[in-house]
């Protein structure tokens, strides 16, 4: 927001309540997704230990699918008009729906000591199980982001409930410890059986696991619920579009378009996310719950770190610095952390301890906070610019329509649909090293009896090391292509939110509402229709 127009004074915005309650139940969403998201995979390849192509294809095709579910649910949040508003009812009534979903994908047998009939009964489970989350979850994740435009009329304090909304999307990343923890429960559980009787430790390990997983959920739920407690402000229209119509609406809209391209290109990033837990667990701490969850705290932490960082500093920078510039400058500067992972994990011996040597981690730490540090400068920006096209497309359309939950929907669509790019390419990567079910399996058991990860299991770190970095890298380059000549700037959004409000004004006096509040230094464009600038 260019510093001409920081003397806007908006009173038609959310409370301190309500922007805590918000946040809150943003936190619980994300611990639920990355109790699926991490937790599960984690699961189903190394507590039951499924085929790695078996799970990536049912794990991708569930994203995919839900990804295409984002639209539809978009188009039905549009045409949502209840006494609860037009976001509120799914967060009213979705979360708990959710919860008692997460908790029955983990109730499945262990592949390995299961039948050849059992162990087609087990990914059929995973997969109607985890495709029924992911309806469920769209329902309610379309309706949490679309909202935010609805609370406030004001950019500045919308940018700001973006930013705090990725830091707690952020710390509802913590449940990526679900591994950890679940693998620390199962421990106990494991005490006193004998570590050469394979199916008693399998057993005792998913025993840990799904406890964990449950108590996590339920944790998670109570606080998504939260988010019910929000008003929505702005008033919209009563226009409503087919899904076809809120496609092409959609694609039409170029700023928003090179929005959406460019975070499709950039999916790779999401395998720092899918594959860290797996990494840290084995590679950094060798099997070892105690050794795990210590360097879950340094490089964790370091990333994290980095993320929660770069989020609380983004409002403030692009008061100074236009979006486009920072955005393509984060994701530009963001890759070279990432293939530093690379290079450092190339130089440090594994038969000296690899990164785990104090001076090769101390190296990986600061290389992995920069790394998050781009993450969440990144997604940041996103959400903000993605409310911009929101802001835009009311101005440019003729009947000004306002298309909070089919353009949010289009950030989940990404998201879900970059989780499945890189779930594939992680499988394929797994698969070609070997890194599968019976494997998997043995590994672990040789891993409680005293081998060494890094010495004799090394294709499968160099796999996980190279999974993190070298994709994410080339995912943020080419993510700048479709966004190096963006259509949007903000000199012109704020031009478009002056006279949006003399819209809005006078759409408000016409039906009898009370028209939002707001005091300008400056006086808005005098003409009373936008002229189309779509592109």
């Amino acid at each position: 927001m260019s510093k001409k127009n920081k003397t806007l004074v908006y009173s038609n915005t959310y409370t301190p309540k309500e922007r805590n309650m918000y946040l809150l139940g943003m936190l619980g969403q994300n611990m639920i997704y990355n109790i699926v998201s991490t937790g599960l995979y984690f699961y189903f390849q190394n507590v039951i230990f499924v085929p790695a192509m078996a799970l990536g294809i049912i794990m991708a095709i569930g994203r995919v699918w839900d990804a295409i579910n984002d639209p539809i649910m978009g188009t039905i949040v549009d045409r949502t008009h209840s006494k609860w508003g037009k976001c509120r009812p799914y967060l009213i009534f979705a979360p708990a729906v959710i919860g008692i979903i997460t908790i029955l994908c983990f109730c499945n047998g262990i592949y390995t000591q299961a039948s050849p009939t059992g162990q087609v009964l087990i990914l059929v489970w995973m997969a109607v199980g985890y495709l029924m989350w992911d309806i469920a979850f769209t329902a309610a994740d379309v309706p949490l982001w679309g909202i935010t435009a609805l609370m406030t009329d004001s950019e500045k304090d919308r940018s700001k409930i973006l930013a705090f909304a990725r830091i707690a999307a952020g710390i509802g990343g913590i449940m990526v410890l679900i591994t950890t923890i679940g693998q620390a429960i199962g421990g106990l559980f494991q005490k006193g059986i004998d570590t050469t009787d394979t199916v008693a430790m399998n057993n005792a390990m998913q025993k840990g696991f799904v406890l964990t997983a449950v108590v996590c959920t339920v944790i998670g739920t109570l606080l998504f619920q939260c988010a019910a407690y929000t008003k929505e402000r702005v008033s919209q229209t009563e226009e409503r579009h087919t899904l076809i119509e809120n496609i092409k609406l959609m694609w039409q809209n170029k700023p928003y378009r090179q929005i959406l391209i460019s975070s499709i290109l950039r999916a790779p990033l999401q395998l720092l996310m899918i594959v860290a837990m797996t990494l840290l667990t084995y590679y950094f701490g060798n099997g070892n719950m105690m050794t795990a969850l210590l360097q879950l705290v340094i490089i964790g932490g370091a990333v994290f770190g980095g993320q929660f960082g770069a989020m609380a500093l983004v409002p403030k920078i692009i008061e100074k610095v236009e979006k486009k510039t920072f955005y393509n400058a984060c994701s530009l500067i963001g890759a070279i952390p990432f293939v530093l992972i690379f290079v450092v994990y190339s130089l440090a011996d594994p038969a000296k301890g690899g990164l785990d040597q104090p001076l090769w981690l101390a190296i990986a730490f600061f290389v992995f906070l920069l790394a998050g540090a781009s993450m969440g400068a990144v997604n940041v920006m996103q959400s903000v610019m993605i409310a911009d096209c929101v802001d835009y497309e009311e101005y440019v359309n003729p009947k000004g329509i306002r298309p909070d939950g089919i353009f949010f929907s289009g950030q989940s669509f990404c998201t879900k649909l970059g989780a499945g790019i890189a779930t594939i390419i992680s499988s394929l990567v797994y698969e070609y090293v070997g890194y599968s079910d019976s494997n998997v399996e043995a590994m672990v058991n040789a891993l409680n009896n005293g081998a060494n990860f890094k010495t004799d299991y090394e294709p499968y770190a160099a796999a996980m090391m190279f999974l993190v970095s070298i994709p994410p890298a080339i995912g943020l380059l080419l993510s700048v292509i479709p966004t190096i000549k963006y259509a949007l700037s903000d000199k012109e959004h704020a031009r478009i939110l002056e006279e949006l409000k003399v819209l809005r004004a006078k759409r408000a006096e016409a039906t009898g509402e009370a028209a939002p509040a707001a005091d300008t230094a400056s006086q808005p464009a005098e003409s009373d229709a936008p002229e189309n600038k779509k592109e």
